[in-house]
């Protein structure tokens, strides 16, 4: 199990999600009140674990700013939030090393129909899975003034029954509304990669809540251990 903390915006957060456990943390490059600079997240590097991976979240398409940004950050990987572009997809993963963790993010609009979200996740899945370039799907909710932190919980009767059939070997890591309180039934019900989170363990919008960070890495955990015991857990892979 993958956890990943997002929207982070100081220092001392960041400390308390890896000191809870979390496998990595996430930065809001994209308009948000979670939004911050690379000369931010440069200025925390020196202080984070190095096993910490660090994720920037884009909304922007355009490769250079991605590309500044990354650089200018120190950063692992991105997660993309805008629509599929592969082409976008191949340039990241030629400018980067072979560690740079790839994250393309798929929106069920929880506005929609449900059989429309259905049908459109089911298509973005089976193109993703004809692309090497992705390492990960982030699954995450969008309303119509909103692409990520909604606090909105996706279908997720429907989801599992598109993702069963159609993620393969995909990795998919859920978000959209996760909170301590639920993290147990998502991942029990999706059985997902990875989770992320971020407005479900805040205090207030970019503020993160110890306790609540706390509580939902250990939920999470406990989790994945009732889906995979450790006698039947495989090597752990992912990105370093």
């Amino acid at each position: 199990m993958w956890i990943k903390i997002c929207g982070n915006t100081n220092l001392e957060d960041v400390r308390v999600a890896a000191d809870a456990g979390a496998d990595a943390v996430g930065f809001v490059f994209a308009p948000s009140p979670r939004r911050i600079s690379a000369t931010q997240i440069s200025a925390m590097m020196p202080d984070l674990p190095a096993d910490l991976t660090k994720i920037g979240v884009f909304g922007t398409q355009d490769f250079d700013d991605i590309v500044f940004a990354l650089h200018t950050a120190g950063l692992h990987g991105a997660q993309l939030h805008g629509e599929l572009d592969f082409s976008l997809a191949e340039r990241l993963r030629r400018e980067f090393d072979s560690g740079f963790f790839l994250i393309q993010t798929l929106h069920w609009d929880v506005n929609s129909d449900p059989s429309r979200a259905e049908d459109r996740l089911r298509d973005e899945l089976r193109a993703v899975a004809r692309h090497r370039d992705i390492d990960a799907v982030l699954l995450d909710t969008r309303t119509s003034t909103a692409s990520g932190g909604t606090g909105r919980t996706l279908d997720w009767a429907r989801a599992k029954d598109v993702l069963s059939a159609e993620a393969g070997k995909l990795r998919i890591i859920l978000a959209g509304g996760l909170y301590p309180g639920n993290i147990r039934e998502a991942i029990l019900t999706l059985r997902p990669w990875g989770v992320d989170v971020s407005s479900g363990v805040e205090s207030s919008p970019g503020k993160k809540h110890p306790e609540f960070l706390y509580d939902f890495i250990r939920a999470a955990r406990f989790a994945f251990l009732e889906i995979e015991p450790p006698s039947m857990l495989p090597t752990a892979v992912g990105p370093v």
